[in-house]
């Protein structure tokens, strides 16, 4: 399965530290995007994007809010995504997959976790 990742952080480090697990992981082809605006922007322009990581605490638009929008968006809610995020209290969780995330993984990550989590989410 071709799989493109949109990975949402407002953190340049954190962005690189997930493409770098992808990479390692075999997979290239993704794009960024700094925040929950951003990427709503990106998935409006490229709809070859399948699978999107993002976080949570963001600037002008939260990785919730992203998740929100992307599933209240006939177009956009069937894209496969995982949070990776700092919120690892049991209600976090619990709000963001009410919200109707794939998975979560609380950072600090390996990217063992990560093939974990994707691969979880893919071959359900």
């Amino acid at each position: 399965m071709n799989l493109k990742f949109l990975v949402v952080d407002d953190s340049v480090t954190m962005r690189r530290i997930v493409i770098n697990s992808l990479k390692n992981l075999s997979y290239d082809n993704f794009v960024e995007a700094g925040d929950g605006r951003e990427a709503l922007d990106k998935l409006s322009a490229d709809n070859s994007i399948n699978f999107v990581i993002t976080d949570w605490n963001m600037p002008n638009v939260s990785g919730l809010e992203l998740v929100k929008s992307i599933r209240g968006d006939e177009k956009l809610s069937k894209l496969w995504i995982l949070m990776v995020t700092t919120r690892g209290v049991k209600e976090d969780i619990i709000e963001a997959l009410n919200a109707r995330v794939n998975n979560y993984i609380v950072k600090p990550f390996t990217p063992q976790i990560l093939k974990e989590k994707i691969d979880q989410i893919v071959n359900v």
